[in-house]
């Protein structure tokens, strides 16, 4: 067993009753996205967001630099071999983190996977792998990783899990129609998928932070939930 991924903790109010893994993409880490706890948190919602820090690796396309990755990248995005292996070995630790979460008093009901880019691929992928009913799936940048064995290994409980994907239609590092293929394989499988498209590259938005904040709002756990 690896050991835990090292993280950042933010807690919106003391004795969370909800939680949130939010993953970075390729050669970020957990600081990248630490801060927006605070535009998108429903009002009074006691809520954990954990950002992990991904392991170090050589990155092939990068010229096997060494980086923070969920797993390697072979080649651009019409490249088809994928790093299953890392993927699943990410799989793992993000399950790891699961766990923690759990042993913590937060129930699977009420966690969130979320991420961007890399991170975002390892939220779906883990997400609807994972045995207990979670709060929701967020992706954000990305696509459907190791695609090909999802219906056979799709987890029963996460059938009816709310995913939210967002991307931008002028995303030159992951291209909108790889995303909305993604979207049609879910849709396909009988997930369901809130779809949001917006005028952006590979990154966020306003409109896409306000468009999170409503869908935490409706599946988060609220105040008042024992």
């Amino acid at each position: 067993m690896s050991a835990l991924l090292e993280t950042l903790e933010v807690e919106t109010a003391p004795s969370p009753r909800a939680a949130v893994i939010w993953m970075h993409g390729l050669g970020a880490d957990g600081h990248d996205f630490a801060g927006i706890e605070r535009q998108v948190t429903p009002p009074g919602a006691a809520v954990r967001y954990v950002y992990p820090h991904a392991p170090m690796m050589a990155v092939t396309i990068n010229n096997g630099y060494v980086m923070r990755a969920w797993y390697d990248v072979f080649g651009a995005a019409g490249e088809r071999r994928e790093d299953e292996a890392g993927v699943r070995a990410s799989q793992a630790r993000v399950e790891q983190l699961i766990a923690r979460e759990k042993s913590r008093g937060i129930p699977a009901r009420a966690i969130v996977l979320a991420g961007f880019s890399q991170g975002g691929a390892m939220a779906l992928h883990t997400g609807l792998r994972h045995p207990e009913r979670l709060a929701g799936v967020m992706a954000l940048s990305c696509f459907l990783p190791v695609a090909r064995t999802l219906a056979a290994e799709a987890s029963a409980p996460n059938r009816d899990v709310p995913i939210f994907m967002a991307h931008g239609v002028a995303d030159a590092v992951i291209p909108v129609t790889r995303a909305r293929a993604a979207r049609d394989t879910l849709l396909g499988l009988g997930y369901k998928v809130e779809w949001h498209e917006y005028p952006m590259a590979h990154s966020l938005c306003p409109q896409e932070i306000e468009d999170i904040a409503t869908w935490l709002e409706r599946i988060l756990p609220n105040k008042e939930t024992p």
